[in-house]
């Protein structure tokens, strides 16, 4: 009976601990580790959002980077950490819906708090300007023809699109892998690669040059910058791809401290300057609660989970 009650003063004093915390929250510097290397869109975008949270919480944010393993090493390292919103991470849509499905991971999308969402990417299919394939249906009938076409792209979900509009039509295309957005422009820029997947900020400046011509915008939506061109769905190929960024904090964080973060999180993205600030690096700006980040990851993990095994991609090993 004595060790029942201490068992139960203990739970009780634990939980009047974290109430305390919570109250006073924050009450010394938060860390945000943020999944890419330093001057990546990523970064960039994560350290003007750290920016305006500071604002809210009153208290200095430390932005910190662990790239690598394609952006799983922040989420894994957040997963770990105590659950007391000290540590924040920058949990994207590719690292919980889509890396699961290629990596074995020490982490799944239940090992968190989601925080917010706060940005989305788009994609664009693009050319050489002087390519020979003015359509996407022109680049779709080469690759059936069997003119062994090659893409490049970074990573997952760019390729995606790819390997969907083959599945789906019967093209034959080769992937070559590149560490960047920039090195997959200066491929298909060099002919090494017929046709790329990107974000704005790789593709639109050399649109703007004359050296690239977009085909289709690979996203739910039309880039604002090209509006006459149409998505892939648009066109007739049922393929979308989609990404965003969020914050997460570990499972078990009290709530108290993740409403004070997401609170801290849509007062920042109010503020028009920082969706300037978001839509200039080719991120359009998003003010998700932390219920909508999650409800989009969730679904997410299926569809992408589904277009994977569709897509016979094998996993990453190594």
């Amino acid at each position: 009976m004595k060790s029942v009650r201490i068992a139960a003063t203990a739970v009780m004093f634990l939980g009047l601990s974290w109430n305390s915390q919570a109250q006073t929250f924050p009450d010394r510097e938060v860390s945000l580790i943020v999944n890419y290397g330093a001057g990546g869109t990523t970064d960039v975008a994560s350290r003007a959002l750290a920016q305006g949270m500071e604002k809210s919480l009153g208290k200095p944010i430390i932005v910190q980077n662990r790239p690598g393993a394609l952006g799983t090493l922040t989420p894994a390292y957040i997963a770990r950490q105590k659950p007391d919103g000290y540590q924040i991470g920058v949990v994207t849509y590719s690292t919980v819906a889509i890396m699961p499905h290629l990596m074995d991971l020490t982490y799944t999308i239940k090992d968190f708090e989601f925080v917010a969402g706060f940005g989305r990417f788009r994609y664009g299919v693009a050319v050489n300007a002087d390519s020979p394939y003015k359509t996407l249906a022109d680049l779709v009938k080469a690759a059936q023809s069997g003119q062994g076409l090659f893409f490049g792209t970074t990573s997952a979900p760019n390729n995606l699109a790819i390997f969907e509009l083959s599945r789906l039509t019967g093209a034959k295309f080769e992937h070559i892998s590149y560490k960047s957005g920039a090195e997959a422009v200066t491929a298909v820029l060099s002919g090494q690669v017929q046709v790329i997947v990107q974000n704005p900020p790789d593709i639109l400046p050399h649109i703007k040059a004359g050296k690239l011509r977009m085909l289709a915008s690979a996203s739910p939506m039309r880039w604002v910058e090209q509006p006459d061109v149409k998505t892939m769905k648009e066109q007739g190929y049922d393929v979308e791809i989609d990404s965003w960024l969020g914050l997460a904090v570990p499972k078990g964080t009290p709530a108290a401290i993740v409403n004070t973060l997401e609170k801290a999180a849509l007062t920042a993205m109010a503020d028009p300057a920082l969706a300037a600030r978001l839509a200039n690096m080719g991120v359009d700006p998003a003010s998700l609660s932390a219920k909508q980040y999650l409800d989009i990851l969730e679904k997410g993990y299926i569809e992408m989970g589904r277009a994977i095994k569709a897509a016979k991609i094998p996993r990453i090993t190594g």
